[in-house]
């Protein structure tokens, strides 16, 4: 399944202006990278996975409609997965890509290689 470009579209208005950001097709969907960390993606399987640290997981999972983000069968520890249910309404959106973004910009900046030429 390919991934939403309307929910791209979305995320990236929400993004509009950050420092440092690049898209990269990965994991099937879309992911958005801030100074190098990902920091949110539109999944291929649908939603949102959004990048919250460990830390903050589980209270997340226990209080909001994220569930664990899973990968080949195994939890992503500090990951999660947002139905795009959950995210139709803007403010909400908002909500989580603002996580992601966070969270990625607190991590030390990694090198980043230009895009490859198609």
């Amino acid at each position: 399944m390919a991934y939403d470009e309307a929910l791209a579209d979305r995320v990236r208005e929400v993004l509009a202006g950050e420092r440092d950001l690049i898209e990269r097709r990965m994991f099937g969907g879309l992911a958005f990278l801030i100074g190098g960390n990902m920091a949110v993606g539109v999944s291929g399987q649908g939603g949102l996975m959004v990048r919250v640290g460990k830390e903050a997981s589980a209270d997340l999972i226990a209080t909001t409609p994220a569930e664990p983000m899973m990968m080949r069968g195994r939890e992503m520890g500090g990951w999660l997965r947002v139905d795009a249910e959950a995210v139709a309404d803007d403010a909400a959106l908002a909500e989580w890509v603002d996580r992601g973004a966070a969270l990625a910009r607190s991590l030390p900046v990694k090198r980043q290689e230009p895009p490859a030429l198609a």
